[in-house]
C-alpha cells in the first residue's frame, strides 16, 4: 500500500502527518521526495546504510561537427542552449536532460554526459526504513531524484510518500504509483485555496483520496466545509496543540513522544488503511 500525503503549500502538516503514519505503523518505509529541502530525516535520524547518486544526461557539442545551423538553440524551451561567438554553449544549470536537442541535431554534433545532481539516503529508524532524495542546490528540477527514488524496491506492508508542496512536475511525479492520496489541508481561506489545487491534481489523475484536517480550532473550518461539499472523506483531524509545536521543534516524532498524539496518529492510520482496502475491494485493477 502507498499513501501519497499532499498539501498545496509548505507549512500546512504533510511532513508531519507522513512522518507520524509511518511511525504509527510500526514497519513501514518513508519516502522524502520533497528532494529540494528535505525534512523527515531530521525527525526519524535514520542510521544511513546506503547512498546511491543521481546523475542527468547533458548536451556536449562537438564544435568540429557543429554547422551553426541553431536548430537545437531553437528546439530548447528552457534556454539552456545559445548560439554565440559562432558557437553553440551549453548551460548546464538550466538543462532539464530531455534529449531533444540531440535527436534534433542534422549533423549529429551532439552528444550527452552524465551529471550529477543529487543524491538518495537509505537508512532505518528502527523499523521504518527511511528513503531520502536531496537534490544538489541549484539545480532545475528533482524529477529525475524522485523517479529513481521511488523505483527503489520496497517489500513494507506500507509506505508513506512526503511529497514536494504545491501541484508541480514534481508532485505529479509523487503520486504516479500511489494507492491513495491524503490531502492536509489547514483551517484558513488560504489553506482552502491551496487544498483546492492538490484536490484537482488528484482528481485528474484518477486517484481515490481523503483528507486531512490540521492546526484544527473551535469554529468554522472552511477546509472542512469545502471537504464535505466536495464528498472527500475526512480521516482525521490534527488539533492545535502547543504540545506538537514543543514537539517539532525539538526534533521528535509526536506518536513516541505523547499517548494522545499516539493514538490520534494511530486512529487515523486505521481509517487509511481501511479505506484503501474498500477502494482495492471496489476496483481490483488498482
Amino acid at each position: 500500500m502507498k499513501v501519497a500525503v499532499l498539501s498545496g503549500k509548505g507549512g500546512s502538516g504533510k511532513t508531519l502527518a507522513s512522518v507520524n503514519l509511518a511511525a504509527a505503523a510500526g514497519k513501514a518505509t518513508y519516502v522524502d521526495c520533497d528532494v529540494e529541502e528535505p525534512n523527515g530525516h531530521l525527525f526519524f535520524k535514520p542510521v544511513v546504510q546506503d547512498v546511491q547518486n543521481v546523475t542527468v544526461k547533458i548536451p556536449q557539442i562537438q564544435h568540429s561537427l557543429c554547422d551553426g545551423c541553431r536548430k537545437c538553440v531553437e528546439f530548447c524551451k528552457f534556454n539552456a542552449l545559445a548560439y554565440i561567438g559562432e558557437k553553440v554553449m551549453v548551460f548546464d544549470e538550466v538543462c532539464h536532460a530531455c534529449g531533444g536537442c540531440t535527436l534534433v541535431c542534422p549533423q549529429n554534433a551532439i552528444i550527452e554526459i552524465e551529471r550529477n545532481i543529487g543524491q538518495i539516503q537509505d537508512g532505518v529508524a528502527g523499523d521504518v526504513r527511511v528513503l531520502t532524495g536531496i537534490l544538489n542546490p541549484g539545480e532545475a528540477a528533482g524529477v529525475p531524484v524522485i523517479r529513481k527514488l521511488l523505483k527503489i524496491y520496497d517489500d513494507s506492508p506500507v509506505t508513506f510518500i512526503d511529497c514536494p508542496p504545491g501541484s508541480a512536475c514534481s508532485v505529479m511525479e509523487s503520486i504516479q504509483d500511489a494507492d491513495y492520496c491524503l490531502l492536509v489541508a489547514e483551517p484558513t481561506i488560504f489553506g482552502l485555496h491551496n487544498v483546492k489545487m492538490v484536490h484537482q491534481l488528484v482528481t485528474l489523475f484518477g486517484k481515490p483520496h481523503g483528507m486531512i484536517l490540521n492546526k484544527c480550532l473551535e469554529g468554522e473550518n472552511p477546509s472542512e466545509i469545502y471537504a464535505n461539499n466536495e464528498q472527500i472523506p475526512v480521516l482525521g483531524k490534527i488539533p492545535f496543540d502547543p504540545r506538537l509545536g514543543d514537539i517539532n521543534a525539538r526534533g521528535k516524532i509526536a506518536v513516541y513522544e505523547d499517548h494522545e498524539m499516539n493514538q490520534l496518529f494511530t486512529d487515523i492510520l486505521s481509517r487509511v488503511q481501511e479505506v484503501v482496502m474498500d477502494e482495492a475491494a471496489f476496483n481490483p485493477q488498482r
